[in-house]
C-alpha cells in the first residue's frame, strides 16, 4: 500500500469516527478541510507515493481497520456485527488469513447480507496485499444484494486505490456521486475520498428527486 493510500484510509477513518460522535454539518466539513489540509502537507513534505514500506509479509504491519467507516455507512448494530468484529480483531493483529477465514464462515451463514460480503472482500484484498479475483467476486455479490446502496461500490473502490488503481477509484467514486442525494449522510466521506485522490475539483451535482 502506498503511503498516500494509506493516509487516505486514516483520514477517512478519523472523519467517520467525528461523523459517529455526532459531529455534522460545518464542523464536520471544517474537520475535513484540516485533515486534507494535513494530506496537502504530507504530499509536499513527505513521499506519498513511495510504498510505506518495503518489509517482508513476516514484518508488514497489519491492514488498517476500517470500523469506522463501515459504521458510517451501516450503523454498528447489525445482527451480524459481531462476525465483522472478530474478524477485525484479527486483522489489527496481522492474522489476515484467520480475518479472511472468519468472514468467509459467515457468509456461509449468512449468504444475503452485503456487509459481510463487503468486509469478506476487504478481508481477502488485506491478507493478499492486493485485489484478488476472489475479493473482487465478494464485492460484486454485495453489489448484487444491495445495488442501490453506495457501500458496495465505495469500499471496492477504496480497495482498488489500495492496490494501486487509483484511477478506477476516482472513476467509481463520482459515479457514486452523481447518482447522490445531496443530503445524504455519507457523501462527505466519498467526496473527501476524491478530494484525497485527485485534488479538489468541481463536485459532481447531486441526485435530485424527480
Amino acid at each position: 500500500m502506498s503511503g498516500w493510500v494509506a493516509l487516505l484510509i486514516l483520514m477517512l477513518a478519523s472523519a467517520a469516527a467525528l461523523w459517529l460522535v455526532g459531529v455534522r454539518g460545518a464542523m464536520l466539513q471544517l474537520a475535513g478541510a484540516a485533515l486534507l489540509f494535513g494530506a496537502a502537507g504530507y504530499a509536499v513534505v513527505g513521499r506519498p507515493n513511495l510504498p510505506s514500506s518495503s518489509r517482508s509479509a513476516e514484518q508488514r504491519e497489519p491492514p488498517i481497520p476500517l470500523t469506522e467507516l463501515r459504521h458510517a455507512f451501516f450503523g454498528n448494530f447489525g445482527s451480524t456485527e459481531h462476525w465483522l468484529l472478530i474478524s477485525e480483531s484479527y486483522a489489527r493483529r496481522g492474522q489476515t488469513r484467520e480475518a479472511a477465514g472468519i468472514l468467509q464462515s459467515a457468509v456461509r451463514e449468512h449468504p444475503g447480507d452485503p456487509t459481510l460480503w463487503i468486509g469478506l472482500g476487504n478481508a481477502l484484498a488485506d491478507h493478499a496485499g492486493t485485489l484478488t479475483p476472489a475479493s473482487e467476486l465478494a464485492f460484486r455479490r454485495a453489489q448484487e444484494l444491495a445495488p442501490n446502496y453506495p457501500a458496495p461500490r465505495f469500499f471496492y473502490g477504496l480497495a482498488l486505490a489500495r492496490s494501486g488503481d487509483a484511477k478506477e477509484a476516482v472513476a467509481l467514486w463520482r459515479q457514486i456521486l452523481a447518482e447522490a442525494p445531496a443530503d445524504a449522510s455519507w457523501r462527505p466521506f466519498v467526496e473527501d475520498a476524491l478530494a484525497a485522490l485527485e485534488g479538489p475539483q468541481t463536485k459532481p451535482q447531486a441526485a435530485t428527486a424527480s
